[in-house]
């Protein structure tokens, strides 16, 4: 279904939950796809279960040497200090809001949506994320909905967001048929 395609994943250097990094990259590779791992530093990155620290991975290229001509979308792994690192790094926000002004589809799930919030993209969308996001996405303008995985064709492009781990067959699913379209 994606043969062909490379898909972003954008993370911190440290931080990412990392079921939220592992499911997705393996739905994309299993879809045919081309999964590459972005970051704002060289290197690898480290990712944590919950606040337990978890494995490492090679960082691909980084955010200054890549830019959303290179693939056909991004993900946008959770976590909750992944997303607050990466909404400071303004090379990070321009990077995810390319995606959005190049009609590329973008898939966020848990507290990753913080990103779409600095990056002033979600405005009149409608999202999902951890709950404690809500506040935050309602005042960039968004209508957050509480559900498993949202599907918003309503800007210029395509948006897959999701709750949380338990949401993640779901949020795997939509987030390639996204891709795939």
């Amino acid at each position: 279904m994606m043969h062909g395609k490379t898909i972003a994943f954008l993370v911190a250097p440290e931080g990412v939950e990392e079921v939220e990094l592992t499911e997705p990259w393996k739905s994309v590779k299993q879809a045919g796809g081309t999964p590459k791992l972005i970051s704002t530093s060289s290197g690898q990155i480290r990712a944590f279960n919950h606040l337990d620290k978890g494995g490492t991975y090679a960082v691909d290229a980084t955010v200054e040497d890549v830019s959303a001509a290179d693939f056909a979308g991004l993900v946008l792994p959770g976590g909750v200090a992944n997303p607050d690192f990466l909404r400071m790094d303004d090379k990070a926000v321009r990077f995810v809001r390319d995606f959005f002004d190049a009609g590329k589809p973008v898939a966020a799930i848990c507290h990753a949506p913080w990103t779409l919030v600095e990056a002033d993209v979600v405005r009149g969308r409608m999202v999902t994320s951890w709950p404690s996001l809500r506040t935050d996405l309602r005042n960039a303008g968004a209508e957050w909905v509480d559900r498993e995985v949202v599907v918003c064709t309503a800007g210029p492009n395509m948006l897959v967001t999701s709750r949380k781990p338990d949401d993640l067959k779901a949020f795997d699913q939509a987030m390639i048929d996204a891709f795939s379209a």
